[in-house]
């Protein structure tokens, strides 16, 4: 066992640098968290998450009881399964929530929305001390004695065993570590939006938009992914009935997991949150429910200036891009919230080979940065932060060297890391496909899956499962093989 606490630098206070500092605690590892914002508040912009069952069984691994607790009490539920349509909102395959998840019963195996804003305060919860706001990571050094030091802009620096970096696509500890992985355009641009999801929107959005994960394929050239967002229903209707999700994740079945969290009284839950600073009604507060929605077309599809365009503008463009859609997609495009409309560059990390482990590490988009259209990212980064944590503990304890301990972590996070990138890739480019005859296949293939289950668990099962034993989701059998060139 090492004479003292491990001592963890890590750079970048996002998903993967918290949850792995969350993870680290229990284990007496002495873990520094290193964020360039200076405010809390400021890593929360964006979209919803969607976790898998990758990235909720990691999370369960990674947060203290009381904080897994809030955060199923807090999440939202994705919907029933995964839809994939034609735009005129013609079913090609329904992909089922127990394909999804494998059948699994346990809440740690479930698939959530999670609001950003509320994720990040479970994870900052408890960590006093531990993230250091406002400081800039600009370069480390080795010293003699093998400890690492990292330095920041405002003129400090750690000294550390072991360096992470966790901090995103442009990590700089990737840049002076790796400097031959490189991140690359896709080619494809996406505008996304929010529509609230008030009682107004639930009276005209069909139920698989307003309740559920959807692909939409036009013809060729573009898709449209959308997801409904219902955190704050299911936070509001806990309160009201004075019960919190309780030891449900013990239970061993559905109907048992039910019945726990009727057990599970509110007044537990919002104690145990008490010790974190915490409160339900608080949490609830900061939720909001909405329907993202995201166009995907092919960076030459969208006209010259694109970039400049206001929430309205963009909205306007994305109108056009869907013209003879069906109406309920284009009033979603319409009456969507001017002020969320982002334009949206997909990139995505170009996978390299095996590197000798060190003291120095990456985690999450700082090593397999890769596109949203698949949502792997942050259960990548979920099932990194596990699975380093779960190395370094057991070296803290006293089981082999760090270096065997950070290369196996490594020989995994390469391999289902590097294929959850490809998957992406490969999705995002049929996506954009401009081949009348890819997207003509793909659609064949979805309907023979749609009507053969068996079929559509052997595509499906592995893309949103945690299997350990595999590389994950490069396994897929999900997209069927093209039937001529890509467009």
């Amino acid at each position: 066992m090492p004479a003292k606490p491990l001592d963890v630098l890590v750079v970048g206070g996002g998903i993967g640098g918290l949850a792995l500092a969350q993870a680290l605690l229990p284990s007496g590892v002495n873990v520094q968290v290193y964020e360039r914002e200076r405010d809390a508040a400021d890593w929360v912009r964006g979209y919803r998450i969607h976790l898998n069952q990758v990235g909720s069984r990691a999370l369960h691994r990674c947060l203290p009881g009381p904080l897994w607790e809030a955060f199923l009490a807090t999440s939202g539920h994705p919907g029933p399964g995964f839809g994939f349509h034609t735009h005129r909102l013609r079913e090609l395959v329904f992909v089922e929530e127990s394909v999804m998840t494998g059948g699994a019963a346990d809440p740690s195996g479930g698939q959530y929305a999670v609001s950003r804003t509320t994720l990040r305060r479970l994870l900052l919860a408890g960590l006093e001390g531990v993230v250091h706001h406002g400081r800039t990571f600009q370069r480390y050094e080795v010293r003699p004695d093998g400890r690492i030091v990292a330095f920041f802009a405002d003129g400090t620096s750690a000294t550390g065993d072991v360096l992470v970096g966790a901090d995103g696509a442009g990590s700089r500890v990737r840049g002076q570590y790796l400097p031959r992985a490189r991140r690359v355009d896709t080619g494809a641009l996406a505008i996304g939006a929010r529509l609230p999801l008030d009682d107004q929107a639930r009276g005209w959005l069909p139920g698989n938009l307003a309740d559920g994960l959807n692909l939409i394929l036009p013809p060729s050239g573009s898709a449209m992914f959308t997801a409904a967002f219902n955190g704050r229903r299911r936070a509001e209707s806990l309160l009201a009935r004075g019960t919190g999700p309780g030891p449900a994740r013990e239970a061993g079945t559905a109907a048992g997991g039910a019945a726990a969290a009727r057990e599970g009284g509110l007044a537990d839950l919002e104690t145990g949150l008490a010790g974190f600073g915490l409160d339900l009604r608080s949490l609830a507060d900061d939720l909001q429910d909405y329907v993202l929605w995201a166009f995907v077309a092919p960076r030459g599809a969208y006209p010259a200036g694109a970039a400049g365009l206001d929430g309205d503008g963009l909205k306007d463009l994305a109108g056009t891009m869907t013209s003879g859609w069906h109406p309920a997609l284009r009033r979603l495009v319409a009456e969507a919230d001017p002020a969320s409309v982002q334009l949206m560059p997909f990139k995505t990390s170009v996978p390299v080979g095996r590197w000798p482990a060190t003291p120095v590490t990456l985690l999450g988009d700082a090593i397999h940065n890769m596109t949203p259209a698949m949502g792997f990212g942050a259960n990548t980064a979920l099932r990194d932060a596990a699975l380093l944590a779960s190395g370094l503990a057991a070296f803290q304890r006293g089981r082999g060297t760090l270096t065997e301990a950070i290369g196996g972590y490594e020989a995994r996070m390469r391999a289902y890391g590097f294929g959850a990138v490809r998957t992406s890739a490969r999705f995002t480019e049929f996506m954009i496909s401009g081949s009348p005859l890819v997207r003509r296949g793909a659609k064949a293939w979805f309907r023979l899956c749609d009507a053969l289950p068996p079929v559509k668990r052997m595509s499906f099962g592995r893309l949103w499962t945690d299997s350990t034993d595999s590389t994950g989701p490069a396994d897929s059998t999900a997209l069927p093989p093209s039937p001529g060139p890509r467009g």
